[in-house]
């Protein structure tokens, strides 16, 4: 017979384990307001200790001066760079759908200035087709920017709920600034784990979220922001709209920015216009690919930094079931991974 006791217990976890799940649930609609209130809370919370310390403690201030700090250089930015992404690829969009965009002359210039091997070269591979080579170009840029356009018009569709989430998310980021040291205490205390094996996971997913964000979001925001200016400096159209494309690219590691500025570079020097070509070129190996290297350990100690095969896989798998917040979840879950089964294997070591 089972224990009184015993039931008890297994009852009680299993209140405990359905009442979280059913928390969870309600959370899901906008997990990417609370996962952003998080993010945005760990990695301004050394700003906040600051300001707390220099307020005397008053709590509720600091975390009021804290919030608004957030909006002017997180959210307000962005909210001006999404809009001007937007009017940029409808703008592109209608130029191309318009003819306005001749991707024909383009497509001839290019093929007047190659070399005779290359076109040799192929026709061998079947690719001296310009009107095929044209209309797939046409149909790749036109549903790019369709894609762009139209996200942009249903982000502007949805703006009852786009409120609602950044509310909560603010709303959220405010308490968690204010009472986050003792919402850690709170999660030290309540975990079933070791003490050390709890201090471990947190620590890891505090630096982790620091690591990507620092590490991932403002390099890549160096080098869209680079790229876009080259565009713009060099005369190339979609300037914001390449150097926004060249940020997110810049989330994968070893190839990222590259996706854009090489096959411009390339076009502008098969197109023959040699001096452009070569300014993009340099501007993209020896300023834009140098970034991530010069800047990367700065910003995120050598420590914190995940191989960078873990991290190209764990992003695109991020962003495959999760969508652009997967680009923080997704290498977030192989840290998580790695530390997990490295206390289990230097438990079993130990033991």
């Amino acid at each position: 017979m089972i224990p009184r006791r015993t039931i008890e217990t297994l009852s009680f976890m299993a209140v405990v384990v359905i009442v979280t799940a059913a928390f969870i649930w309600l959370l899901l609609p906008y997990y990417g307001a609370v996962l952003w209130a998080v993010i945005l809370a760990i990695l301004f919370t050394p700003l906040h200790r600051r300001l707390l310390k220099w307020l005397g403690g008053r709590q509720n201030l600091a975390a009021t001066i804290s919030l608004t700090v957030c909006v002017c250089i997180v959210v307000v930015p962005v909210t001006l760079i999404l809009a001007s992404l937007a009017q940029e690829a409808a703008r592109f969009y209608g130029r191309i759908s318009s003819q306005e965009l001749d991707l024909a002359a383009m497509l001839a210039r290019i093929r007047r200035e190659m070399p005779p091997f290359i076109l040799d070269t192929l026709t061998a591979l079947n690719l001296g087709n310009l009107a095929e080579i044209q209309a797939r170009l046409t149909s790749f840029l036109l549903q790019a920017t369709q894609t762009v356009a139209g996200g942009a018009v249903t982000f502007g569709q949805n703006t009852a709920e786009l409120f609602v989430s950044l509310g909560i998310m603010l709303y959220l980021l405010f308490f968690l600034f204010r009472d986050g040291a003792d919402l850690t205490e709170v999660l030290h205390r309540g975990s079933p784990l070791d003490k050390r094996h709890t201090s471990h996971i947190l620590s890891k997913f505090s630096s982790v979220v620091k690591a990507t964000i620092q590490g991932n979001v403002i390099i890549a925001a160096m080098q869209g922001a680079i790229g876009g200016i080259a565009f713009w400096a060099l005369g190339l159209d979609g300037a914001i709209l390449w150097g926004v494309l060249m940020a997110v690219l810049s989330l994968l590691p070893a190839i990222g920015a590259a996706l854009v500025w090489l096959p411009a570079t390339g076009y502008l020097l098969l197109s023959g216009d040699y001096v452009r070509g070569a300014i993009l070129l340099a501007i993209g190996t020896l300023v834009i690919s140098t970034v991530d290297n010069l800047v990367r350990p700065l910003l995120v100690g050598r420590g914190t930094r995940l191989p960078d095969y873990v991290v190209l896989v764990s992003t695109v798998g991020g962003l495959s079931l999760i969508g652009m917040n997967g680009f923080v979840i997704g290498p977030l879950i192989a840290a998580l991974f790695l530390a997990v089964w490295s206390l289990f294997i230097d438990d079993q070591s130990h033991s």
